[in-house]
């Protein structure tokens, strides 16, 4: 029976038991654990190994920008009241179960994709599964949708990610096809999953993305109804950094 339980565990798919079970065992006899702290001890690693795993394999498929976390985010350089929302969405990433927003508005080189990768990664750490895009790319995919009468199975299909960051979305075109699927897409979000936005254009320039007033103060509407919106307005993150270097 104990020859075969390798082979029972990876059928079970169990690889930690697997890995583990000799040395638990050997502790097991040497501590005179139950049955019950044996087999508990053996849970926890299970568990423990396939968390790490989800959190690899989530990681992986973000497609998060490298290198931009809270460890390499100079906090310390943003303005104040930037800090300290974005210390309250790090510390409390309950607003991601509830399908709040994060908008992060200033121009170029402020940190504001920095800020959100930071925040896509420090979620999917905490067990929240995140995906990055770039408006262009997200407009571009949904558009294929859209001639393949299959724009709201694409919608949903991105549903399984609990947080979207839609990066850059001032340099979306401003043509029907691409602001309609754009549109689309956040009535099809609202109060179903969180966004992060990131944009180098103030609201009262969104005009300049959807081609009517109506459908830019409906999208805003929407993107705004529970939302922390970040303005970073200071000298660009990306020189201070450099000047550093």
């Amino acid at each position: 029976m104990s020859e075969s339980l390798p082979l029972m565990l990876k059928e079970l798919r169990l690889p930690a038991f697997g890995q583990h079970y000799r040395h638990f065992q050997d502790q097991a006899a040497e501590h005179a654990w139950s049955y019950s702290q044996y087999l508990a001890a053996l849970c926890e690693q299970e568990v423990a190994q396939r968390f790490q795993s989800r959190i690899s394999n989530w990681t992986h498929e973000a497609k998060l920008p490298r290198g931009k976390s809270f460890a390499t985010l100079a906090l310390p350089e943003l303005p104040q009241a930037a800090q300290k929302k974005i210390i309250a969405l790090r510390d409390n990433t309950q607003w991601a179960s509830q399908a709040d927003n994060v908008l992060l508005i200033g121009p170029s080189g402020v940190g504001k994709s920095h800020v959100a990768a930071a925040l896509g990664l420090h979620l999917i750490e905490q067990g929240i599964r995140v995906k990055w895009i770039s408006a262009t790319a997200l407009v571009q995919l949904l558009q294929q949708a859209k001639k393949e009468l299959d724009l709201m199975s694409a919608m949903t299909r991105l549903d399984k990610y609990r947080v979207l960051i839609i990066d850059d979305i001032g340099y979306v075109k401003k043509t029907d096809s691409e602001t309609q699927v754009l549109f689309d897409f956040i009535a099809h979000r609202y109060e179903s999953g969180s966004l992060i936005i990131t944009s180098n254009q103030p609201f009262s320039q969104w005009d300049q993305i959807f081609p009517d007033t109506m459908m830019t103060v409906a999208a805003i509407d929407r993107i705004i109804h529970h939302a922390t919106i970040i303005e970073i307005d200071s000298e660009s993150y990306r020189r201070k950094n450099q000047k550093k270097s």
